[in-house]
């Protein structure tokens, strides 16, 4: 059974950082790109960032550049999502994805085939 499982949210103040994790289990990790999305309330889930298997590429969504950062370690089956600078509309649910695709970038959800449940992330004084 594939498991991804986000954690690391919380409340954390502007300008702020948080860093959260996705650990995966039951698939090969190594030879999958993960991917991070987010959804605010009231909002669709959006693509943030990906970075392929091997850990040699990654993507991302304009509006984070330059703040967010995504890396993985294949020896401990996690993604991590680094993000410096919060701002009060990063507060979301944040999910991670697994795809398989022979493609880059990934960026639709459809192209992925397995999800987290979701981590929340509130920025806020």
């Amino acid at each position: 059974q594939v498991q991804l499982v986000e954690s690391g949210g919380g409340l954390v103040q502007p300008g702020g950082s948080l860093g959260i994790s996705c650990a995966a289990s039951g698939l090969t990790f190594s030879t999958w790109d993960i991917g991070w999305f987010r959804q605010a309330p009231g909002k669709e889930r959006e693509f943030l960032a990906v970075i392929n298997r091997s850990a040699s590429k990654t993507h991302y969504v304009d509006s984070i550049k330059g703040r967010f950062t995504i890396s993985r370690d294949n020896a401990k089956n996690t993604v991590y999502l680094q993000m410096n600078s919060l701002k009060p509309e990063d507060t979301a649910v944040y999910y991670c994805a697994a795809a398989s695709l022979n493609s880059w970038p990934i960026l639709w959800e459809y192209e992925y085939t397995y999800w987290g449940q979701g981590t929340q992330v509130t920025v806020s004084s």
